[in-house]
């Protein structure tokens, strides 16, 4: 039960190691979930020469890891992008970061389960699910996940290990068998694009590449999650910067292996392209591993966006949690209300729930659709808040770095890391003509409008009762796990 009165614990405890920090953000990108929630999309746009953007997104994602690597070194609290938004400028605009960040969390969390719920259904022998099903099933994968993380941080690192296992077999594992035994296509096809008649050119470059590269731009965010809980992590401002560098390097690298395993087992690209084929990843498995043997493989799948889902909403209910401690939010002292026993977030966890199910019920209409394209131009926006905020600091003199830091490099990559954030965020909004209907082509703006408006309307709700946590977290916790602050990493 929620904690009440002089019992209720006003921290949150320190039960997370570096490993599981590192495991934490392993799962909430899960290579799974972030090459098959864009591998069919990106096929079908680019061709196989998308295989490239994993590269290309896999160094500007390196660049942003190190600079908030350096940002949470600094200021290892929960919430990660609002706490050091509002260090780096102001209540305002740190109030207006945390809430595009904490949106795009939510909803975000909410259309992995809905994704997952498809795999789930196929592994149940349900091939082709209705949209009604999809959601009643997705809803289900929302109170199993929700129940797991009331259940406490034990139950959370053990799923967390059970997914790296499963993304080892299913990521790894797989793509060694498919390299060896049911490859059909020559290394030149990674240089062709949708027609496989022609190489690259600056036409492909600018149009169909650049739309795989928004594609993968959205599958390699999560990275930061270690930082959304540092105030669980023993010694956090050496250990999170650690786990958030080490998961970005091993993730990008699973992702990029396993989507090339998968195009260069294709047995017919033609199948694809023709529209034949609706999912090209189960199309490759089936043909090497025959229908039978797919459905335990998509018990592997299931597990990946499980574990995905429980580190997005953990990260969510934490933003959230973070913002209602600094009386930030509107019913801030039940949202800030952590349980006795665990020391969760209760109420934070259980809003983000509710907002899940919204999402479903709008599944089947354009909504959604608005929703689901806010997310990923969302996420990038809330990077370029502490990204620019850094740069800024930087080149002002107001900058202290923490015990983790990058010396006399650290300027030149927050830039880097910033230009980078720009770019992926102006390719990933940039109207693009995907529907008859106006307000889906430009629905980041639309949803950003809306979710602006009514901000605003809740940050002058909350001005002049904020409060400001302390640079450490919680005063007992960071004494004890960090005695001397200054002192620097060996």
């Amino acid at each position: 039960m929620p904690g009440n009165g002089t019992d209720a614990p006003r921290a949150l405890r320190r039960e997370f190691t570096m490993w599981s920090s590192f495991a934490f953000a392993f799962a909430f990108i899960s290579p799974i979930v972030a090459m098959y929630g864009i591998y069919g999309l990106s096929l079908s746009t680019a061709g196989p020469g998308f295989w490239w953007t994993f590269v290309a997104v896999g160094c500007g994602q390196l660049l942003v890891a190190l600079a908030f690597a350096e940002l949470v070194s600094r200021w290892p609290l929960e919430g990660s992008v609002y706490q050091w938004s509002r260090r780096l400028y102001n209540d305002a605009v740190g109030w207006m970061a945390g809430w595009v960040y904490m949106w795009a969390l939510v909803i975000i969390m909410a259309t992995v389960a809905y994704a997952g719920a498809g795999f789930v259904a196929q592994a149940a022998g349900l091939d082709s699910p209705t949209a009604v099903q999809q959601s009643l099933i997705a809803a289900g994968v929302l109170l199993l996940g929700s129940f797991a993380n009331l259940r406490g941080r034990g139950l959370l690192k053990a799923l967390m290990m059970a997914s790296i296992a499963a993304e080892i077999v299913g990521s790894i594992g797989l793509g060694v068998y498919l390299l060896l035994f049911h490859r059909h296509q020559d290394f030149s096809v990674l240089f062709h694009g949708a027609d496989l008649t022609s190489g690259w050119s600056m036409s492909y470059l600018v149009g169909p590449f650049l739309a795989a590269l928004a594609f993968t731009g959205w599958s390699l965010l999560g990275f930061e999650s270690a930082g959304a809980i540092a105030e669980e992590v023993k010694d956090p401002r050496r250990s999170v910067p650690k786990a958030m560098i080490f998961s970005i390097l091993f993730i990008a690298f699973v992702i990029a292996f396993a989507s090339l395993s998968v195009t260069l087992a294709v047995p017919d690209f033609d199948a694809i392209t023709s529209g034949e084929v609706g999912d090209p990843v189960y199309y490759v498995l089936e043909s090497a591993l025959g229908p039978a043997a797919v459905r335990p493989v998509l018990l592997m799948f299931v597990i990946g966006f499980l574990a995905s889902f429980l580190a997005l909403q953990a990260s969510a209910s934490r933003v959230i949690w973070s913002f209602a401690r600094d009386n930030a939010l509107p019913a801030s002292r039940h949202l800030a209300r952590l349980t006795v026993s665990q020391a969760q977030p209760v109420v934070a966890i259980l809003v983000t729930a509710v907002v899940g199910m919204f999402v479903y019920l709008v599944s089947a209409t354009d909504i959604y659709s608005v929703l689901v394209t806010f997310t990923a131009g969302g996420y990038y926006l809330a990077f370029l808040f502490p990204l620019v905020g850094s740069v800024i600091a930087r080149l002002t003199g107001r900058w202290t770095p923490g015990p983790w830091n990058l010396g006399r490099f650290g300027t030149p990559v927050a830039v880097l890391a910033a230009l980078w954030a720009g770019f992926e965020f102006t390719n990933i909004v940039w109207p693009r003509t995907v529907s008859e209907h106006w307000y889906l082509n430009w629905a980041f703006f639309v949803a950003m409008g809306a979710l602006v408006v009514a901000g605003l309307f809740v940050l002058r709700s909350r001005r002049g009762r904020m409060t400001l946590s302390d640079d450490d977290g919680p005063a007992e916790q960071a004494e004890q796990d960090d005695p001397d602050p200054e002192r620097q990493p060996v």
